[in-house]
């Protein structure tokens, strides 16, 4: 929002006539309705009554004019009752300690009287358009967390852990494609929870009843791949003593999970794409076509469009497999997943120490979410007593040069924990390893708002 465009209520609580018609005729003169009031009392009164977008108060009333004690007590009572409202604080004791005090208690700011009418009315604007941000952010979380709820309930997600509203929007989309017909690819880097995904396009489509078979085409020989995919008679190949069946029959009215795609030998490609064509196949070492109805998911954490123009992957085969393509962020670009995910991998009585959580947010967990589960299994083992410390996730030491502010929870962080605690901050606070105070500052800070 332009600065020239605000239009906001100001609350000026003052008793000095004067002052409060300055501060008036200040702000109209930028387009601010103001509204005063003339004692604590009828400030606390007001803001019962009416809207207001920023308050700025006195600290020293006429019947304490030099401790600030009212106006300390004014200040608490305004944050207990409306704590996301931004308050500046005028004083013309400017030695006052308390002032600086209620600063770090979560004061917007702190002027002297005489004050400076451009840094006062530069001060206002910015907190509301912060305000405005906050407004507008907060708007777009409760869409966020409105789509999760309905996900969960209109949607098997099998049992999928997530709260960032990057995988939201991936696990929606998954739930949307279910129900079509049609090949999906799932792109993403290794472990960072492919199948999940596609066990969830699975569960909701039109063949969720049928079974759901996986092949992870990059855990076997190339020589045997498609045997396992195809099926094989006696004698077929060495060691082949009896006929087994492929998983493409197995998979048959259901769904077939083709993981590391992109390790599927050229002859495997080959015969991959016809049953893709046609639903037909030959067991190796018969002549005899088999017809079956599998819808095809496949997984990929390599660039096939580069295997494509280096000859190693069929362009043909890419076109088949990605008709809907699903692309699933690695776990550092979805932070508010790490601690729900965590909590889930853990056995059950077991809980996170703040110096864990903190940890576990700083990492840039380069093996995603596998990497994660193996962390959580061994702090388990490792672990003297039920909570979790930092030490006992074996992660690497905080990287040198890491300021206390980065090391600090961030944005996805603190809202999955205020998710977590339904918006009480003393019990999102806990979970952080924070005060209320110092957990309503970093939010400040970041732009968040409480729903």
């Amino acid at each position: 929002m332009r600065p020239d465009t605000i239009t906001a209520t100001v609350l000026v609580i003052d008793d000095n006539p004067a002052v409060a018609m300055a501060l008036e005729l200040l702000f109209s003169l930028h387009d601010l309705r103001t509204i005063r009031a003339a004692s604590p009392a009828e400030g606390l009164a007001l803001l019962a009554a009416q809207a207001v977008d920023l308050v700025v108060q006195d600290m020293n009333f006429s019947t304490d004019t030099t401790s600030g004690e009212e106006g300390q007590t004014l200040f608490r009572a305004i944050r207990a009752r409306h704590p996301d409202l931004p308050v500046i604080l005028l004083t013309a004791w400017t030695h006052l300690p308390s002032a600086v005090e209620l600063v770090k208690a979560g004061a917007a700011d702190y002027l002297a009287k005489p004050w400076d009418d451009g840094k006062l009315v530069a001060s206002v604007r910015n907190l509301l358009e912060l305000g405005q941000a906050n407004r507008e952010l907060g708007t777009r979380r409760r869409a966020e967390q409105r789509l999760r709820r309905e996900l969960a309930l209109a949607h098997d997600l099998r049992g999928y852990v997530f709260a960032d509203a990057a995988t939201a929007r991936v696990v929606a989309l998954a739930c949307q494609v279910a129900r079509a017909d049609v090949p999906v690819l799932i792109t993403g880097a290794n472990g960072a929870g492919k199948e999940g995904i596609a066990a969830i396009v699975q569960a909701n489509s039109t063949v969720k009843d049928g079974p759901f078979v996986t092949l992870n085409c990059g855990a076997l020989p190339a020589d045997l791949i498609e045997a396992e995919l195809f099926g094989a008679e006696a004698g077929a190949y060495t060691g082949a003593s009896k006929a087994r069946e492929g998983r493409f029959e197995a998979a048959d009215g259901g769904t077939l999970f083709l993981d590391e795609i992109g390790n599927l030998p050229p002859a495997g490609q080959m015969k991959l794409l016809r049953v893709l064509e046609t639903g037909r196949f030959s067991r190796l070492g018969s002549n005899r076509e088999k017809q079956v109805r599998v819808r095809v998911i496949s997984a990929s954490n390599a660039d096939l469009a580069a295997m494509i123009r280096a000859g190693t992957f069929r362009e043909d085969l890419y076109y088949r497999l990605n008709v809907i393509q699903i692309q699933l962020p690695a776990l550092a670009e979805r932070p508010a997943d790490i601690l729900p995910l965590a909590e889930h991998f853990l056995p059950r009585g077991r809980t996170l120490s703040a110096s864990a959580r903190a940890a576990l947010r700083a990492h840039a967990w380069p093996g995603n979410v596998r990497e994660l589960k193996n962390a959580m299994q061994r702090a388990a083992l490792l672990a003297t007593g039920a909570c979790i410390e930092a030490a006992d996730l074996g992660l690497p030491a905080m990287r040198a040069g890491t300021t206390q502010a980065e090391a600090e929870p961030d944005r996805e962080a603190i809202e999955a924990a205020l998710a977590r605690a339904g918006g009480v901050i003393a019990q999102a606070a806990a979970e952080l390893g924070f005060s209320r105070q110092a957990l309503y500052r970093r939010m400040e800070r970041l732009g968040i708002v409480r729903d």
